[in-house]
């Protein structure tokens, strides 16, 4: 039986046993600890515990729950020179499925005549749903571009402005991408998939600032209450998936060939600087970059869209707050034991969090800490944090990304219809489109964990700080 020990507000740890190299450490309160116990994710946790080269501990933030390998919430360190692995596992299929967050200087007051005209309108511009096909149309020399020098490209293409690339994390560019690392498969799956939201949890959604926590950090990120602003939230699609799919057997091969033992194979890996990880890194990064280039060319058309509903102009008025990745892995400089390490940093289902004056940071915003973007489940509240210094002493700069299933999408679909879900956000007044009616019952906000108990436990654990509170007027859906 685990044994969950408490270490301090919202934090618990299991200690080491067995091939345990690290303990594991669970930061929620303990409703949401509990509620892990319900599937995998506490063995799952244990498994990451036991690779080689983990540093500190294994962690698994509030809305963790089961996932490939890893759980979804899960972080982890590894340190090359201690034999530290990279694992896909640990990064999961939806490469840098991540989210923005786009100000407005509107109110629900300018939105609420013209919402049936804007959400018909984001709808037609920005492509969603399964296999969605984008209106651009590269070619794969015009591919491989894009995805080594990331947002810096879209905007010489005429999407987006400069200073766009300077609100996202890694500036918008994954350094080190190796386009001859990809399949030709996942270029042939990548090329039409440019500027679209695809299904499942992803969505473009209209929100209100509904209340101020943090007044002074509110300030510095330019929001203020009642304000309009718009998340955006969707990765690499069938790119970075496929280029999962294809390094997984490698890496189970690679298992075999450096003697890793491995409690799950889902967790398969290969040893940092090895040709393997290598050649799955190089790959992943062109990924990370596919997703922060399709984050940024909805966000021009979604500009374009409020151009073209509330009048000429109103795009320039639309500043990107930031962009913020949840399933990546890379390397960062982190204190071990009061010494500075360069650590391979996976997060699956968590988003960086790093507290003033790191340098990764934006200079805008790098006195204040990192704007955190927390999207919640469709019909509930979404938040903005900001990194703190709780998070680089516990969590290697990490914090949760969202709500977090508490039910499978098949559970969900018998216990919904979209019809139901589409008439109870309507007399609540929050619009929604979507492609198919399945897919809201699939998104149903029940399906989800209580998104204020997540940000709630992360606040309480130091990890970050609420800033402000969102709450939904329209969604568009895949």
């Amino acid at each position: 039986m685990t044994t969950f020990q408490p270490i301090g507000p919202a934090q618990w740890e299991i200690p080491r046993s067995g091939d345990m190299r690290v303990p594991a450490r669970i930061f929620a309160n303990e409703e949401l600890m509990k509620s892990m116990q319900g599937d995998r994710t506490v063995w799952q946790i244990q498994n990451v515990a036991q690779l080689p080269g983990i540093v500190t501990a294994a962690n698994v933030m509030p809305d963790g729950h089961e996932g490939y390998g890893f759980p979804i919430g899960g972080v982890a360190a590894f340190d090359p020179e201690m034999g530290g692995v990279v694992s896909p596992g640990g990064v999961g299929y939806d490469i840098n499925c991540g989210v923005r967050l786009v100000l407005t200087n509107l109110t629900e007051k300018d939105i609420q005549p013209k919402k049936r005209e804007l959400v018909e309108l984001l709808f037609k511009n920005v492509p969603s749903g399964v296999g969605s096909k984008g209106k651009v149309r590269l070619q794969e020399k015009q591919l491989a571009e894009a995805v080594t020098r990331g947002v810096p490209w879209a905007v010489e293409q005429g999407w987006g402005r400069e200073e766009d690339a300077l609100g996202c994390e890694e500036n918008g560019c994954m350094p080190e991408a190796d386009f001859a690392a990809v399949s030709p498969l996942a270029r042939k799956r990548g090329l039409p998939q440019f500027g679209t939201v695809g299904a499942g949890n992803h969505f473009i959604e209209v929100q209100r600032v509904d209340k101020i926590v943090d007044e002074a950090t509110a300030r510095a990120f330019g929001m203020q209450p009642g304000q309009i602003a718009v998340m955006i939230h969707s990765g690499s699609r069938g790119f970075g998936h496929q280029i999962c799919s294809d390094h997984l057997q490698a890496m189970i091969s690679a298992a075999n060939k450096y003697n890793i033992f491995l409690p799950d194979r889902e967790l398969c890996c290969a040893p940092l600087g090895s040709p393997e990880a290598k050649h799955y890194l190089g790959a992943m990064r062109c990924a990370v970059n596919f997703a922060f280039n399709n984050r940024h060319i909805m966000m021009h058309w979604v500009r374009e869209t409020f151009d073209s509903v509330f009048g000429k102009g109103t795009g320039d008025e639309m500043p990107l707050l930031y962009d913020v990745c949840h399933n990546i892995a890379k390397f960062e400089e982190h204190t071990v034991d009061g010494k500075r390490k360069r650590l391979c940093v996976h997060r699956k289902g968590a988003t960086r969090a790093f507290a003033a004056g790191r340098s990764e940071i934006p200079n805008k915003y790098r006195d204040i800490g990192q704007p955190v973007i927390i999207p919640g489940s469709m019909g509930t509240a979404s938040y903005v944090l900001v990194g703190a210094q709780g998070a680089m002493d516990k969590t290697f700069g990490s914090t949760c990304h969202g709500a977090g299933r508490r039910m499978s999408r098949s559970k969900a679909v018998h216990t919904w219809t979209g019809e139901s879900i589409r008439t109870g956000l309507g007399e609540r007044n929050i619009m929604v489109r979507s492609t198919e009616s399945e897919l809201l019952a699939e998104e149903a906000p029940g399906a989800y964990k209580d998104v204020d108990a997540v940000v709630a436990s992360v606040e309480e654990a130091g990890l970050s700080r609420i800033v402000a509170r969102l709450v939904p007027l329209a969604v568009v859906k895949g």
